[in-house]
């Protein structure tokens, strides 16, 4: 049998820089989650908070850089479209990514008396952060048009991202943490769901009314039993969790961890089905997956590197996700 790379190692690049930016969306959503969410937090709380995200916050950030350096690699021609196209969006994501980290620090090191103006700081680089993302995926349903229809659709998105990032954010309190802060984090969790099924619902209608193509590809006999199961799953999942918000926390401490997996089972969902929509496209309905790839030497290069860095990543990730498990301590920087 005769494989055809040209076409499958295009696939192949796509399929792991995909997985890459959705794992990305699901462990750095609920540490850039925290940190909006110092907005409503006490100092302790905010030490806390901190001491839930600590161990694992920057190996999370490394699934960004792993899906941009794919698509620099793999796919330079939608690196260039895309990348053009939001440029600004781009450079106050990188500006808000910044800001948190060099917050994150100094937080702990300077005077006390200091210590709420980079708190502040925190919170205004994770939500610049979760903004300029939300943005950047509203354009992109649009197929990267410009215009203050598109505006407003994309600060739309961001308000709704921003909020599922808090969602995300206050279930993974849930599972770290015990007390008051835990109670509140179910009350967080409750109001972050509204806006984060309503973002869900804004992005699911413009999806298909930006493209005919699309707008087929959802309506059309067979392709719409093929897509049906996503936002069933996606409501009975919705409705699961709204349900938990009033079941916990739970005096033994049982199901903590559930609302964090169900939301993350929900993020998946949606993020199939933009993949659903937009594939064979890298850039909505004007390059495919073939036309934006690299020679397909070049892919086989890129692909061996993957193949070594990847399982490096996986095992950091998984090694540092189970030594610090459990409920998060008092913040100590000895």
């Amino acid at each position: 049998m005769t494989i055809d790379w040209p076409t499958i190692l295009p696939l192949i690049a796509a399929t792991l820089m995909g997985v890459a930016i959705l794992i990305y969306v699901i462990l750095d959503g609920f540490d850039l989650g925290i940190g909006i969410l110092f907005a409503v937090a006490g100092d302790h709380e905010q030490d806390r908070m901190i001491s839930a995200i600590g161990p694992f916050w920057d190996a999370n950030e490394t699934w960004l850089v792993l899906a941009v350096g794919l698509l620099l690699v793999a796919f330079p021609i939608a690196h260039g479209t895309i990348l053009t196209a939001l440029y600004i969006p781009v450079f106050i994501l990188l500006v808000g990514l910044i800001l948190r980290g060099v917050a994150f620090d100094f937080r702990a090191k300077v005077p006390a008396g200091h210590k709420q103006r980079w708190n502040r700081l925190f919170f205004l680089g994770s939500l610049t952060a979760s903004l300029a993302q939300g943005y950047m995926l509203g354009v992109y349903v649009l197929g990267l048009r410009t215009g203050f229809p598109a505006f407003v659709f994309g600060a739309l998105v961001a308000m709704c991202l921003a909020a599922a990032y808090v969602a995300m954010g206050a279930a993974w309190l849930i599972y770290k943490t015990e007390g008051e802060l835990q109670k509140k984090a179910v009350l967080w969790l409750r109001s972050a769901l509204v806006f984060t099924v309503f973002g869900m619902v804004a992005v699911s209608i413009a999806t298909p009314l930006a493209s005919p193509r699309i707008f087929d590809r959802w309506f059309l006999f067979p392709e719409l039993l093929y897509l049906s199961p996503l936002p069933i799953l996606s409501a009975i999942l919705f409705l699961l969790l709204w349900r938990k918000t009033f079941q916990l926390p739970r005096p033994d401490g049982r199901q903590e961890l559930a609302p964090f997996l169900i939301l993350s089972a929900i993020f998946a969902l949606g993020f199939a089905g933009l993949a659903w929509s937009f594939y064979p496209y890298v850039v909505p309905d004007r390059v495919t997956i073939w036309q934006a790839a690299s020679a397909t030497e070049s892919l086989a290069l890129i692909l061996a590197g993957t193949a070594v860095v990847l399982p490096i990543i996986l095992f950091y990730s998984f090694y540092a996700y189970r030594v610090f498990g459990g409920k998060a301590g008092d913040l100590t920087y000895d």
